[in-house]
């Protein structure tokens, strides 16, 4: 593995990989050491425009079109993302994984269809470790409460929440020695120590 690794944070709503891949972030700023992070949907400045088209509460597009204009949105990182590439550590919250998983497993769109696309974007780019962050239905709920405003994807039923943090494990299974499954219902502490002792062992 690279020393400048691509670390993607995933999981469904409330799971905490946002505040995990932020806590990152400063460990990394603490230690001098260089990185960049972005988030997806957004992250550059055409990405972050399409971000707030898919995330609207007035949007209606249907499952195509949403599969669409978030790898546009990933399309319009990847230079950036490629000029960085094991140069700098590379943090991302929400990757391919979450492509899979909400838009086949959640929204049963063509795996193929997202297969082909996705290679066409990422060519070589390569993700080095995942962080899954699972959680159940009364802390994702308790956890979405707690925010000022939600998008149109924080309002889907917990049942489409379920099939895809479903499709998160399935994908994990495929590649277990890249991923570290985070049980978000543990003290948020202790995954923060977990996630930190094995990020510095992957750089």
């Amino acid at each position: 593995m690279s020393k400048n690794p691509v670390i993607v944070f995933e999981g469904i709503e409330g799971s905490g990989k946002s505040y995990h891949i932020s806590q990152i972030s400063k460990h990394l700023k603490k230690k001098k050491i260089d990185h960049i992070r972005i988030r997806e949907p957004g992250g550059t400045i055409n990405a972050e425009k399409i971000r707030k088209l898919i995330l609207d509460n007035k949007s209606t597009f249907n499952k195509d079109t949403d599969l669409l204009l978030y790898l546009s949105a990933r399309s319009e990182n990847m230079n950036m993302l490629k000029r960085f590439y094991k140069k700098k550590i590379i943090l991302i919250d929400r990757f391919v994984d979450s492509t899979l998983a909400y838009q086949h497993y959640g929204l049963g769109v063509d795996l193929k269809l997202i297969n082909t696309i996705n290679k066409y974007i990422l060519k070589d780019f390569k993700i080095d470790f995942t962080f899954l962050n699972i959680v159940n239905k009364k802390n994702m709920t308790q956890r979405l409460k707690l925010r000022k405003s939600l998008n149109r994807y924080d309002k889907f039923n917990h049942n489409f929440y379920q099939k895809v943090q479903k499709g998160f494990l399935k994908l994990s299974r495929k590649n277990k020695s890249k991923y570290e499954i985070i049980n978000s219902n543990l003290d948020i502490d202790t995954n923060k120590s977990l996630i930190i002792k094995k990020i510095d062992k992957l750089i």
